[in-house]
């Protein structure tokens, strides 16, 4: 029984992922993608002038690059699909609707990590010109990647909301960036003039880049890996909650 659950999930990822690769659109969000990841790394990182081989630069900007691009990739999950009229026949399919879920974000998870991989000429140019820790960087990716997951569950659930892409874009764009800005030193700043330590603290734990800052600096912390994975399991819930709304 198992067998065949898994099996449903890898058939609908399967589908999904041969889709992005039939369209031009994917290859264009991979070129502009590490056109920036190449420029936030050597030029507007600083690189040479800091005079360190390290990443430091690239996994720093990546929460503010996937703001935009990863709400990109998960705006159409669901909207496209209600906006053809094709989420009917989905669902109408031997798939239970969180087998759909999963597998049309596993595959979109998993064209964010090729992206990712790919940057792979950058870890080289960074070893050749110096003796980088390649530890830290290893732990930089596995960060970004549960980053780059938890904005795409994000997507996913305002994708599901409504037909319109760009509607589900901006909804995305705009809860993630909360998630950004409860941990953003100028926004925690300035509530601490107002607020007592306990609540700033309590609030930057909802931040991204609180548990994301640990992996930048090579520590793999549970507690970081816990609320990305909670944070993706709760807003794929939620997807499935306004799918089944929608399929009633």
């Amino acid at each position: 029984m198992t067998n065949n659950y898994w099996a449903a999930i890898s058939t609908v990822a399967k589908r999904e992922l041969s889709a992005y690769f039939e369209s031009p659109v994917a290859y264009v969000f991979l070129v502009i993608f590490l056109l920036l990841a190449g420029f936030f790394t050597f030029t507007f990182g600083g690189f040479f002038e800091r005079g360190e081989a390290s990443l430091t630069a690239l996994f720093t900007w990546l929460p503010w690059l996937f703001l935009f691009l990863v709400p990109a990739v998960g705006m159409r999950l669901w909207s496209e699909e209600r906006r053809m009229g094709t989420i009917e026949l989905l669902l109408t399919l031997p798939v239970a609707t969180w087998q759909a879920i999963l597998g049309k974000f596993l595959a979109s998870w998993a064209f964010l990590i090729i992206a990712l991989a790919l940057t792979f000429p950058i870890v080289i140019t960074v070893n050749w010109l110096g003796d980088p820790d390649n530890g830290v960087i290893a732990s930089g990716y596995i960060g970004a990647a549960l980053l780059a997951g938890t904005y795409l569950a994000i997507s996913s659930m305002t994708s599901a909301l409504t037909r319109n892409q760009v509607v589900a874009f901006i909804l995305a764009v705009v809860l993630c960036l909360l998630l950004i800005l409860v941990g953003f030193s100028p926004v925690t700043d300035l509530l601490s003039r107002w607020a007592s330590p306990w609540f700033v603290e309590a609030v930057t734990r909802f931040s991204v880049l609180t548990h994301y800052d640990g992996f930048q600096k090579g520590v793999l912390d549970s507690r970081g890996v816990l609320y990305f994975l909670s944070v993706m399991a709760f807003t794929l819930f939620a997807t499935g909650v306004v799918i089944r709304n929608h399929r009633a």
